[in-house]
């Protein structure tokens, strides 16, 4: 299996391990996972902020094995399909375009996908903390998925994830496997800093 470099001497001190230590790989045993096992990462997800507690996230899961896995797993691009296929559970993230005004009128969203990308992170961490891991992906057919998970007009679809137990990356085609590493990041100071753009050059 794929180790993760030493992120911790890339971080600060305080950052916590469960944020360096997930990335994502696209090497999956062959393990089952049970409706419970599934509820628990759907239920962090659950507790994500959003505006006006709208929640405007929805999340559409199929596991393997069950009814809806061939069809979830058709709609990824061909790519994706070739190693996602292996994963233990596939998961669309939707988002609710419209909410209720606190006047109860139905005014656009504007931070739907904002909202569903804090849920969806939950959702991830979560995974990690269980010892699952996860991919996502924004490789599949967006109209194909929508019409195959009945989403409403006002819906839209945003990701999918495959969550599954890591495994060797010998488990991949062999064009893959160069690939199956943890991402390096670019430095603080490049993505966050006190004030405002001025001063700063984006590449």
């Amino acid at each position: 299996m794929t180790s993760a470099p030493d992120r911790a001497s890339l971080s600060l001190p305080s950052t916590h391990p469960l944020f360096l230590d997930r990335w994502s790989p696209r090497a999956f045993l062959d393990a089952p996972m049970s409706t419970g096992e599934l509820q628990s990462i759907m239920e962090a997800a659950r507790w994500a902020p959003s505006a006006y507690n709208s929640q405007p996230w929805r999340f559409l899961c199929a596991r393997k094995g069950t009814p809806n896995w061939n069809s979830f797993l058709s709609w990824l691009v061909p790519f994706n399909q070739s190693w996602a296929g292996n994963a233990s559970a596939l998961i669309y993230v939707a988002s609710r375009t419209v909410m209720l005004s606190p006047s109860g009128k139905t005014v656009p969203a504007t931070t739907h996908e904002f909202d569903a990308g804090a849920a969806a992170m939950l959702l991830q961490l979560q995974a990690a903390h269980l010892g699952w891991a996860t991919h996502a992906m924004s490789g599949f057919d967006v109209e194909a998925a929508h019409k195959g998970l009945a989403a409403p007009a006002d819906f839209k679809i945003h990701a999918a994830i495959a969550i599954g137990k890591q495994g060797p990356a010998d488990l991949l085609p062999e064009g893959m496997r160069p690939r199956e590493a943890p991402s390096d990041r670019a430095p603080l100071a490049t993505l966050a800093w006190e004030g405002t753009f001025e001063g700063h050059n984006e590449p």
